[in-house]
């Protein structure tokens, strides 16, 4: 800041005149201009980002996981099947849903050449009691069930582990990412009860005790 005393008379009401020679200029009228001086209005100012960044469980060996995509990721050229399988990994459990070997055999029964190819689930794959037919498929997940790895082994195909298809296709080629629905679950089934939204009620029996009130009856709010 530079301070300019003002002698002339008409300029001594003033007093002394600051003026910053980087940030202000004066115009003709001798106002100062401050129209691209302001700072920025910023709508979401101390908002933290809700993506993970990290795992929130302990479990060691899904650190090892995330410790080796990581470094993969590192050191090779970037790939999407590697970035997603790692982030993936960091989601929580309700965000990582379970697939079924019917809805495994549904989903790759378009894919091409399937038998050279792996089938990447991040998270759980189970059994399918209703499903009869299981053809041979090279499966890497987190975790299987008991009837699930029974039924893969018998067919003649892999029940792999995330590291197992690391070392098999580092690149993440010959892949196919799968992964179950998440509004599936019971209790999603009942979020937004209300009038004729079709929801499912938390019944406990349908008795003539429980659930005559509001949402059953016409003289208590509504009736679906």
């Amino acid at each position: 800041m530079v301070g300019v005393m003002c002698r002339d008379s008409t300029k001594a009401k003033l007093g002394y005149l600051f003026v910053d020679q980087h940030l202000l200029s004066i115009d003709n009228d001798n106002s100062l201009d401050l129209k691209n001086k302001m700072g920025i209005d910023i709508a979401k100012h101390h908002v933290k980002k809700g993506a993970r960044t990290a795992p929130a469980s302990e479990d060691p060996y899904l650190l090892l996981l995330v410790k080796l995509y990581r470094s993969l990721h590192a050191v090779q050229t970037p790939n999407l099947t590697r970035q997603v399988i790692l982030h993936r990994l960091f989601l929580s459990k309700i965000n990582r849903p379970p697939v079924s070997l019917s809805r495994i055999v549904m989903e790759t029964s378009k894919v091409k050449d399937l038998s050279s190819k792996v089938v990447v689930q991040v998270g759980t794959v189970t059994d399918d009691v209703r499903f009869h037919e299981i053809p041979k498929l090279s499966v890497a997940a987190l975790r299987f069930t008991k009837g699930a790895r029974e039924r893969i082994l018998k067919a003649g195909g892999e029940a792999l582990t995330l590291d197992q298809l690391a070392l098999r296709a580092p690149t993440g080629s010959n892949t196919v990412l799968l992964r179950g629905k998440r509004n599936t679950r019971e209790a999603v089934k009942h979020f937004g009860m209300g009038p004729h939204k079709h929801k499912k009620p938390y019944t406990t029996s349908k008795g003539r005790k429980f659930e005559r009130a509001r949402g059953r009856r016409k003289s208590r709010g509504f009736k679906v």
